[in-house]
């Protein structure tokens, strides 16, 4: 079911772009990178927290690291990683599967910088197996995310 929300989401919202799923794992990102033969960082990873009494979705580079101070500051509370199950039930998407679209009700996205050293980058599809492919700025458009800085310094 998660699969098809995104797909009916992105057959709505952008139907140019095509869900790639080949039965192979993608859940991790090393796997991810394997299975789309990229470098780690030009996964998106899609991270469900809770902060400040509310849920939010924050997609950054495959290897890059929460800060927790800057997460605080962005999100109004210090983040904390829901649980596999909190998790389905906030996106309807499994862990390894989460991305911001075909969500059951609106989330705040917060889209990393780290995401903008790629001209593509590549998001989980609401399944283990699925993704796309799409630039860091359609990411923005078709989301309606905000750019932030929450990654862990270098």
């Amino acid at each position: 079911m998660s699969l098809e929300s995104v797909r009916a989401e992105l057959a709505r919202i952008a139907p140019d772009l095509t869900i790639v799923d080949d039965g192979r794992s993608t859940a991790t990102v090393l796997e991810a990178a394997a299975v789309h033969g990229v470098a780690p960082d030009q996964i998106a990873k899609t991270l469900c927290v809770e902060a400040g009494g509310r849920i939010a979705l924050v997609v950054m580079a495959g290897t890059a690291k929460l800060d927790n101070r800057r997460a605080r500051e962005v999100l109004g509370g210090k983040p904390r990683f829901l649980g596999a199950e909190a998790v389905m039930d906030a996106t309807s998407h499994p862990v390894g599967g989460v991305c911001p679209f075909g969500l059951p009700s609106p989330l705040p996205i917060y889209c990393d910088l780290s995401l903008q050293a790629f001209g593509e980058i590549i998001p989980a599809a609401g399944a283990v197996t699925a993704s796309i492919r799409l630039s860091p700025s359609r990411l923005i458009a078709l989301t309606g995310g905000v750019w932030v800085n929450v990654r862990q310094a270098t």
